[in-house]
C-alpha cells in the first residue's frame, strides 16, 4: 500500500486600504491566514481528502470586518452489492461567513451584523443560512489568555434532509438567538490553544458547533495546526446523526 500525506498551505493575495489610518497603529489593516490539509491513500485503500480555511480580517478606525470561507471534501472506495468497488464522494461541504463590527468607545465593546451560509451535501441539513445582531465584548483580557464573547438575536433559513433517498427536503426557518465565544491562550511563544464555540437556537433546530485547536510555529508565518471541529443539530431526520466531527491536521500560512 502506497500512502501520501500532503500538507501545504493556499497562498492568496489582498490589498487595498480602506479610509485613512495611522501609519503607526500597531493593528494591520489586514490580518490574512491560510490553512490547507489533504490526505490521498492508494493501494488496497484508496481515499482522497481536503480540509481547507480561509480567514481575513480588516481592521478600520471604527470598523473591524471579518471573512472566513472554509470547505472539507473527501472521497472513499464504497463497495457495490455485487462485490464491485466505486470511488465515491463521502463528504462535500462549504462554509461562508461575514461579520462587520463597530466598535464602541469601550476598548473591546462592539455592535456587530453577521451573516453565514453553509452547504453540506452529507448533512442533516443541506443548506443553512443565519443571519444576526447584536453586542460582544471581552470578558477575560490577560496578555496570555482572552475570551470574547457575543450574543444577539437573528433569523435562520434550512433545507432539512428529511428522506436522503428520494431527495425530500423540508424547508424551515425563524427567528433565533445566536451566542458565540473565542478563547485563545498563549501557551508558549510558539504554541497557541484555541477554543470556539457557538450556538444557535430556534423553535425548530438548535444547532452548537465546536472547533477545539493548538497551533504550533513552524516559522515566523507558518504554523501546524491540530484540531477538532464538532456541529451538532438537535432536529434531524431518523436516519440522519445529530453530531458530525472532522480531526485535521493543517499547514497555516499567516500574511
Amino acid at each position: 500500500m502506497k500512502t501520501l500525506y500532503l500538507s501545504a498551505a493556499a497562498l492568496l493575495f489582498s490589498a487595498g486600504i480602506a479610509h485613512a489610518q495611522d501609519e503607526a497603529e500597531e493593528t494591520p489593516p489586514w490580518v490574512v491566514s491560510a490553512e490547507l490539509g489533504a490526505i490521498n491513500t492508494t493501494g488496497n485503500t484508496e481515499t482522497t481528502s481536503v480540509n481547507g480555511k480561509l480567514d481575513i480580517t480588516q481592521n478600520l478606525t471604527h470598523w473591524k470586518n471579518q471573512y472566513i470561507a472554509s470547505v472539507l471534501y473527501k472521497e472513499d472506495m464504497v463497495e457495490n452489492d455485487d462485490g464491485s468497488e466505486d470511488k465515491e464522494t463521502t463528504a462535500e461541504k462549504y462554509f461562508v461567513s461575514a461579520k462587520s463590527a463597530y466598535l464602541l468607545s469601550g476598548e473591546h465593546g462592539n455592535l456587530f451584523v453577521f451573516g453565514s451560509h453553509t452547504h453540506d451535501e452529507f448533512g442533516a441539513y443541506r443548506k443553512y443560512t443565519t443571519l444576526s445582531a447584536g453586542y460582544g465584548n471581552r470578558l477575560i483580557d490577560r496578555k496570555k489568555l482572552t475570551l470574547d464573547a457575543e450574543i444577539g438575536p437573528g433569523y435562520f433559513w434550512g433545507d432539512k434532509v428529511e428522506d436522503e433517498e428520494n431527495d425530500i427536503i423540508v424547508k424551515e426557518e425563524g427567528f433565533m438567538v445566536r451566542g458565540a465565544a473565542e478563547l485563545k491562550w498563549l501557551i508558549t511563544s510558539n504554541a497557541t490553544f484555541n477554543q470556539k464555540f457557538g450556538v444557535e437556537a430556534a423553535d425548530d433546530n438548535t444547532r452548537y458547533q465546536s472547533d477545539t485547536s493548538l497551533s504550533t510555529k513552524i516559522s515566523d508565518r507558518m504554523q501546524m495546526k491540530v484540531g477538532y471541529a464538532v456541529s451538532h443539530d438537535t432536529d434531524v431526520a431518523d436516519d440522519k446523526e445529530n453530531t458530525d466531527t472532522t480531526t485535521y491536521i493543517n499547514l497555516v500560512y499567516n500574511f
